[in-house]
C-alpha cells in the first residue's frame, strides 16, 4: 500500500518530466551545498471544481488544474524558499539558484539513499471529481433546491458543491521520500427566508476526504433541516441581553471558538517567538481540571486529516492540554528544532507556492462527565450558543470577539426563546479557567472548516462537547 501512493505520485509529478531519484539527489545536494541544515522539494498536482446553484438555476461551474514545485532550504532560523509553476529540471534549477543566495559557505554534502516512508491510508485515493457525472452533480443541486422550496417563506436557496484532488510528493535532504493523495469534497447551503418584511438566513453543509457519494439524500436532508431551523429561529429571535453571565456553548461547530481563541496560541511558531499567551507554560495549569484538548490529524476521512503533513512526517493525535495542564505545542520541523521539542506532524502549507508553518488539523476537546441536560438545567439565567459565524482573535493575549448565528436564552434551567445579536467577548486562556461543566457529547463539526494564517488557508476540523462557562461577557442588543 505504501508504494502505491509513491508510484502514483511519480507517474504524475516526475516521470512526465523525465525526473528520477538521481535528479532529486543532485538537486537536494545543491540545496545543501551552502551550509543549509535542511532542504526539501514539494511537488504538487491539484485538480479543483465547483458548481453553484442560485435562484433555482446553475449559476456557475468551474474547473482548474495547478501544478508546481516548492524548493526550500533552512539555515538556522532563516528559510530560503522559491517555487515554480512549471515542473522541469530547468525551472527547478533556477529556483535552487535563488535559494543559494542566502547561503554563506561551501560544503560537500552527500544525500543518503532515499528511504520510502510509511503511509497511514486514512482516506480514499480515488479522484472525487469523477465520483459523479456532470448531470448527476446538477441533479444533486436541483434536489436541494426543490426540497427546500417545499417549505414556507423561502426567498432563495444557494447551494454549492466543490471537490479537490491533490497529489503531493516530498523529497528531503535527509533521504526521506514520501507521497500522499488527498481527496476533498464539500457541500455548502444557504437558505434565505422572508416573513412580514423580515429577512433571515440559515447556513449548513459538510464534507470530508471522500467522494461525492458521501452526500446521500438522507445527509442532504439533515443539512436542509439544520439550515431551516437556524433561519426560522432567527426569524422569531428577540434582542439579546448584555452583561456578564453564564454561557453554554453547544457541541460540534462551536469548537471554532476553541480553535481560534486557544488553538492558534498553541502553535509552535508563536510560542518560540514568545508572542502567545501560552508561551513558556508547559507543565502549568492553564485550564480548569477536566479539560483535555487534542489535535488529531489521524481521524479517518475527516476534513482536517492528513496521511502525512507537508514536510513528509506522519500526523498524530497530539495531547495539547491534559486535565487542565499544558502538555505540548503543535510543531513543524523548523520550530521544533529551534525549541528542542519533538516534531508533531503539524507542518502544513496551502500549496507548493507556500512554506510550511505549524498549523492545526482536527482540534477538539474531549468528553467530560455531564449530560447536556444537566448543564442546561444548572443555569438560572444565561445564554446557550449553538452556531457561530465569525470573530476576531489576538494571539498575543488571547482576547476574542465572536458572533453567534444562533443562540437562545436560558431561564431557570430551561431554553426559552431564540436571541439575535449575541456577541461573546473574552480571553481564551482566562475562559478556560471558568469552565465549570464539560459535557459527555463531544462531536466534530460537519466538515466545513477553513483556517487562515499568514496568508495561507488550509482545511481543518473543530469540535467539543457542550460546555458551561460560568462568567463571560455578552454584548447584546437589548
Amino acid at each position: 500500500m505504501q508504494n502505491t501512493y509513491l508510484d502514483i505520485a511519480k507517474q504524475n509529478l516526475l516521470e512526465p518530466y523525465a525526473i528520477d531519484n538521481n535528479h532529486l539527489d543532485i538537486i537536494l545536494s545543491k540545496l545543501m551545498s551552502k551550509g543549509a541544515s535542511h532542504a526539501d522539494l514539494y511537488f504538487q498536482y491539484t485538480e479543483n471544481e465547483a458548481w453553484v446553484l442560485d435562484e433555482g438555476i446553475i449559476k456557475s461551474g468551474s474547473y482548474s488544474i495547478d501544478k508546481g514545485v516548492g524548493v526550500r532550504s533552512v539555515y538556522g532560523e532563516k528559510t530560503a524558499f522559491a517555487y515554480t509553476d512549471q515542473i522541469s529540471l530547468q525551472s527547478i534549477e533556477q529556483a535552487v539558484k535563488t535559494n543559494l543566495i542566502i547561503g554563506e559557505k561551501d560544503v560537500c554534502i552527500k544525500i543518503p539513499s532515499f528511504e520510502v516512508l510509511p503511509i497511514q491510508n486514512l482516506y480514499t485515493k480515488t479522484n472525487p471529481l469523477y465520483s459523479l457525472g456532470s448531470q448527476q452533480k446538477i441533479e444533486l443541486l436541483q434536489y436541494i433546491d426543490t426540497t427546500v422550496r417545499k417549505n414556507k417563506h423561502i426567498k432563495n436557496v444557494i447551494a454549492s458543491i466543490s471537490s479537490e484532488y491533490d497529489i503531493v510528493l516530498i523529497a528531503r535532504a535527509d533521504g526521506k521520500l514520501t507521497a500522499d493523495i488527498r481527496p476533498l469534497v464539500r457541500l455548502s447551503l444557504t437558505i434565505m427566508i422572508e416573513k412580514d418584511g423580515r429577512h433571515e438566513k440559515g447556513n449548513s453543509g459538510g464534507g470530508g476526504r471522500l467522494g461525492y457519494e458521501y452526500f446521500t439524500h438522507e445527509l442532504i436532508n439533515n443539512y436542509i433541516q439544520d439550515a431551516l431551523k437556524i433561519a426560522y429561529n432567527n426569524l422569531e429571535a428577540r434582542s439579546a441581553p448584555a452583561g456578564t453571565m453564564p454561557v453554554i456553548l453547544g457541541n460540534g461547530w462551536p469548537g471554532v471558538l476553541l480553535h481560534e481563541a486557544i488553538g492558534h496560541g498553541l502553535e509552535g511558531d508563536f510560542n518560540r517567538k514568545c508572542s502567545s499567551a501560552f508561551s513558556n507554560k508547559i507543565g502549568q495549569q492553564v485550564a480548569a481540571k477536566g479539560i483535555t484538548i487534542v489535535d488529531d490529524g489521524t481521524i479517518k476521512d475527516r476534513r482536517g486529516s492528513l496521511n502525512i503533513d507537508d514536510e513528509g512526517n506522519q500526523t498524530a493525535c497530539n495531547v495539547l492540554i491534559e486535565d487542565g495542564i499544558l502538555k505540548n505545542y503543535m510543531q513543524d520541523e523548523l520550530n521544533a528544532k529551534l525549541m528542542n521539542m519533538p516534531v508533531t506532524g503539524n507542518g502544513r502549507r496551502e500549496s507548493y507556492a507556500s512554506i510550511p508553518i505549524p498549523r492545526m488539523t482536527n482540534t477538539y476537546m474531549l468528553n467530560g462527565g455531564y449530560s447536556p441536560e444537566e448543564i442546561i438545567s444548572s443555569v438560572k439565567h444565561g445564554i446557550y450558543a449553538t452556531h457561530f459565524e465569525g470573530g476576531q482573535v489576538d494571539i498575543t493575549n488571547g482576547k476574542f470577539v465572536f458572533t453567534a448565528s444562533q443562540a437562545f436564552l436560558v431561564e431557570n434551567g430551561k431554553i426559552t426563546y431564540p436571541l439575535k445579536g449575541v456577541t461573546l467577548i473574552g480571553n481564551g486562556p482566562e475562559i478556560l479557567k471558568y469552565v465549570s461543566m464539560v459535557g459527555n457529547d463531544t462531536e466534530l463539526d460537519s466538515g466545513v472548516g477553513v483556517c487562515g494564517k499568514s496568508g495561507q488557508s488550509v482545511p481543518v476540523g473543530v469540535g467539543q462537547p457542550t460546555l458551561l462557562i460560568d462568567n463571560m461577557t455578552v454584548s447584546g442588543t437589548a
